[in-house]
């Protein structure tokens, strides 16, 4: 069936309009986030919540909005308070008034540039956090900031 115009009209002034909002990329990262600590992949946290993997994908990206009963529903998944998706948001997005600022390319540059967004970044805190000892944590802790140290 196909949709009609004012529907298709609509996706290509917002995909012209310089992408997704920047409040739904936030939460998308830090369902992502979460999503990732917790070990589970897209198609697990799909089926908890009645999603397709391709939907968590879009709600991830920030490409399509999380209403409130679904972030309700994700957040009793995922096992977090919904203010959790809100947290550590840039102070540029939080403090806007009026229509929230679109991103630009240097912003999209920055969000694939920002560590928490890498696979390898999150496979690292899993790792480090199945670290029984917190004294071995701290050690480690330690020699990574050695190692990313300038001096």
């Amino acid at each position: 069936m196909a949709r009609p115009a004012r529907f298709t009209a609509r996706r290509q002034a917002r995909a012209t309009k310089g992408g997704p909002n920047p409040i739904d990329t936030h939460v998308g990262a830090r369902v992502r986030l979460r999503r990732t600590l917790l070990g589970l992949s897209q198609e697990r946290l799909g089926k908890a919540v009645g999603l397709t993997f391709q939907q968590i994908q879009k709600y991830e990206r920030g490409v399509n909005r999380i209403g409130a009963s679904r972030l309700y529903g994700l957040s009793q998944v995922l096992g977090v308070p919904v203010s959790y998706f809100f947290e550590d948001m840039p102070a540029a997005v939080s403090e806007s008034r009026g229509p929230v600022p679109r991103p630009s390319q240097a912003a999209a540059a920055n969000y694939d540039a920002d560590p928490m967004s890498h696979r390898e970044t999150m496979e690292l805190i899993k790792a480090y956090f199945r670290i029984e000892d917190p004294r071995t944590r701290r050690k480690l802790l330690e020699l990574l900031r050695t190692f990313g140290s300038d001096g």
